[in-house]
Parts: structure tokens; C-alpha cells; sequence
């Protein structure tokens, strides 16, 4: 038992957030060109398998996967990325062992409420994308807590998915713009792209430009299915835990090397 307290407390520490160093970066990023997204999103994945490779419980890993986010947030401000989405739950997760959700739950509450000062610190703002009707009281709490404290911040925007799921969200949207069309506000002729995605969970923020995905899989999972409609993917069999520096900068090399033509011909 003491073994396995020594690898937790050395997978989430106890220390001063700030006295760690993201991902073993330098000061500065690498020398060279990069062209830099605006809006990363990651979905963060390979947390249990982590756990079982390290022969840890399944909650060791998720709780690595937590701390490799604020390190993730660190890296996107020193690259002058502006917004960064996780996919951190979604409406699939529910299936899992209940225990294990209560665990999701819990470490999503212990993660903001641990980090509140650093994230300040950071200037970054916190928003949370998804369902609200199945999540506890505790969660919601700590959702609507965290999104208005941080709703003046400019320097990085992280937008958490939270029970989320890209159809819901369409339903969702789907939804509203039907209403939308019975109380008089706008005619079925009216709906346009723009439409669907002003109703979407968050919509004054841009699409992703760059889509990371690590752990080996090679699919979106139901994950901003409509926004990612011209972003660019880059895949790696990484687990999320063990996901560093140089892998975010392999991905940052690729997307400055991809021609994004957005259905046109190609550059020259």
C-alpha cells in the first residue's frame, strides 16, 4: 500500500503547481517556424490503460491524465494558443463500472478546486461544454463557480467537454432552432450553417483548427463532430498520461506543414 501512495503522490503531487515545469519545456519554444492553430482540442485518452501498464488502479491513471492537462495549459500559453478544448467525459461514459464514475466526478470537482489560484495565476478562462442535466449537484456547483470567477480572463480560454457528445449537441441545436421557428423568430428558409452552429453548447468561439488525438485510436468518438468539419488530425499512439512536449510540437510541425485549402484547389 505504501508502494502504491509513493507512485500516486508522485503522479499528482502535493507541491506548489508552479514549481513544476510543463512537459520539461524550456523557456522558450523550439527555434524555427511554426504556424500556430488557434484552437487546439485534445481528447484525452489511454488514462486506464496507462494504469494498467504501471499495474496502478484505473483512478491513478485518470488522476495522471488530470495533472497532464494543467501541464497542457502551460504549453498552449507559451505558444500563444488562444483556446484549448479536452474532451474530459462524455455522454458514453456513463456505461463505465459506477465507481469509476464516481471517481471521474470526484477528480473533475478536486482538479478546479486544487488549481483555482494557479489557473488565475495563468489568466486562464474556464468553460464547460456539454449536457448539465445528468451531472451532480457538486459538479454543477463547481462548473458555474469556476466560469464565473474566470469570465474576465483573456490569456488562454479552456474549454472543458464535460458529459459531452457531438449528436446530442446537434440535437440539442436541432431543437432550438425548431422552437426557434415555432415562436415566429426566424422561417425554415432562414436556417442556414450559421443557424446550427449559433445554437450549438458554445458558439461565440472559434472551430478547432488542429484535432489531437493520442492513445493509438484513430476516430473523432462522437467529438465535436460539426466543428471539426475542416480541422486538421494528427494521431499518436501515445497514451495521454505519457503525452510531452515533443509530441505537441510533432503535432504543431505537421499542422504547420498541412495545406488547409477548406475545399479549394491546393496552394501553391
Amino acid at each position: 500500500m505504501s508502494r502504491l501512495r509513493n507512485i500516486i503522490q508522485s503522479i499528482w503531487p502535493r507541491s506548489d503547481y508552479r514549481k513544476h515545469e510543463p512537459f520539461g519545456a524550456s523557456d522558450q519554444p523550439p527555434a524555427g517556424t511554426l504556424k500556430i492553430p488557434a484552437h487546439v482540442a485534445v481528447v484525452m485518452d489511454g488514462n486506464g490503460r496507462w494504469a494498467r501498464r504501471q499495474k496502478l488502479p484505473r483512478s491513478a491513471g485518470h488522476r495522471a491524465g488530470a495533472e497532464n492537462l494543467h501541464r497542457l495549459c502551460d504549453l498552449c500559453i507559451r505558444y500563444q494558443i488562444k483556446y484549448v478544448t479536452v474532451y474530459a467525459f462524455s455522454t458514453e461514459n456513463w456505461s463505465r463500472p459506477s465507481e469509476e464514475v464516481k471517481t471521474l466526478m470526484d477528480l473533475f470537482v478536486e482538479f478546479f478546486n486544487r488549481y483555482d489560484a494557479e489557473l488565475a495565476d495563468r489568466d486562464i478562462r474556464l468553460r464547460f461544454s456539454g449536457d448539465e442535466d445528468d451531472l451532480p449537484d457538486h459538479v454543477l456547483k463547481t462548473m458555474r463557480r469556476a466560469e464565473a470567477v474566470s469570465a474576465d480572463r483573456k490569456t488562454l480560454q479552456l474549454i472543458v467537454a464535460f458529459n459531452y457528445g457531438s449528436r446530442r449537441e446537434l440535437v440539442e441545436a436541432c431543437r432550438r432552432i425548431c422552437r426557434s421557428v415555432q415562436a415566429g423568430s426566424i422561417t425554415v428558409d432562414q436556417i442556414s450553417e450559421q443557424t446550427l452552429s449559433d445554437s450549438l453548447y458554445i458558439p461565440d468561439i472559434p472551430d478547432p483548427d488542429l484535432i489531437i488525438r493520442p492513445s493509438g485510436e484513430m476516430r473523432l468518438s462522437n467529438f465535436l463532430l460539426w466543428q471539426a468539419a475542416y480541422a486538421e488530425l494528427w494521431f499518436s499512439d501515445v497514451l495521454w498520461p505519457d503525452f510531452n512536449e515533443s509530441h505537441f510540437v510533432a503535432a504543431l510541425e505537421a499542422y504547420t506543414h498541412r495545406d488547409r485549402r477548406f475545399g479549394g484547389v491546393q496552394s501553391s
